[in-house]
């Protein structure tokens, strides 16, 4: 457990790791058995409400993973938690990285606001996607120029890793920005003050830029997608183009040399040098023939 004192809150961190889910930390800050579900599910989606019942401020915000899992990055909810002039942050292994730098945003100021501090730390939460967009449009450069040198099997599964990684990102940020709307139509908007409402309007500009730079950079790697796929088709299309001339060409010497094996009299069966004139049948119906393929499929 990690705690802090600000001037008019006190900071207290969680580990659900550490702590589980049977631990009477919880009950001390008064965190009942529903809401320590949603905390603990690392599957929940991004939400916001209210809890009248407990008076509490319940924020789930969906935070990037550090490390890639299977080549491309995920996400991983957060839970914040207001209660009185309580702060509490519920964290797990995988988003536990932000407890040092919402440690340090404290230490550095202070004085700031409750509500003030928590959209803050959203505002830097959000931050974090931008370089792991970037570094996706970085990748998504390099396996594109490698593309245009050979449709490799594995340059198409980077490119598909990167598809799934921007998903999960695009999915994550149009999330949070649906939780920053409801902010607004929560009770508990009508209890900040202007200077925290300036806060949450930076960090829903914040999040709305997130989303836009995450779903185009989605649209440019559908584009390439269906480019390449276009491409294969199309390669698989003039292989099957080139085996079926050929097969059809083949049939040509196959249908001469069919006719003169049959068992009943015909030309050329006397003659010693008559091979030669099936050969030349041949021969000559197999350009015929593909000349007029070739007039055919022009």
């Amino acid at each position: 457990m990690t705690t802090a004192k600000a001037q008019n809150f006190n900071w207290i961190n969680l580990d659900s790791d550490t702590f589980g889910e049977d631990s009477k930390v919880y009950q001390e800050y008064g965190i009942d058995e529903e809401v320590l579900n949603y905390a603990l599910d690392k599957n929940e989606r991004a939400r916001v409400e209210y809890d009248d019942q407990l008076q509490m401020f319940i924020l789930i915000y969906n935070v990037p993973k550090l490390k890639k899992i299977y080549n491309h990055y995920e996400t991983v909810p957060l839970t914040f938690l207001v209660r009185g002039q309580n702060l509490i942050t519920i964290s797990n292994q995988e988003n536990g990285y932000l407890v040092e730098t919402i440690k340090n945003l404290l230490m550095k100021h202070p004085d700031l606001s409750l509500y003030k501090f928590l959209f803050t730390i959203l505002f830097i939460i959000s931050d974090l996607y931008f370089p792991m967009v970037e570094e996706m449009n970085a990748d998504r450069q390099l396996i594109s120029n490698r593309l245009k040198e050979k449709t490799s099997k594995n340059n198409l599964l980077a490119l598909s890793d990167l598809e799934t990684g921007i998903v999960y990102l695009i999915s994550a940020a149009k999330q949070n920005t649906v939780l920053l709307e409801q902010i607004k139509t929560n009770p508990i908007y009508h209890s900040i003050n202007a200077i925290e409402r300036e806060q949450l309007e930076d960090t829903l500009i914040e999040a709305k830029q997130l989303v836009e730079m995450t779903e185009l950079a989605s649209e440019i790697l559908h584009g390439i997608s269906g480019t390449y796929n276009n491409i294969l088709n199309n390669n698989l299309n003039d292989t099957m183009k080139i085996l079926t001339v050929l097969s059809l060409l083949l049939t040509i010497p196959t249908i001469v040399t069919g006719f003169f094996g049959m068992n009943v009299p015909l030309p050329f069966e006397h003659d010693l040098s008559g091979w030669w004139f099936i050969i030349i049948i041949s021969v000559v119906g197999w350009f015929g023939f593909s000349f007029i393929l070739r007039q055919i499929l022009k």
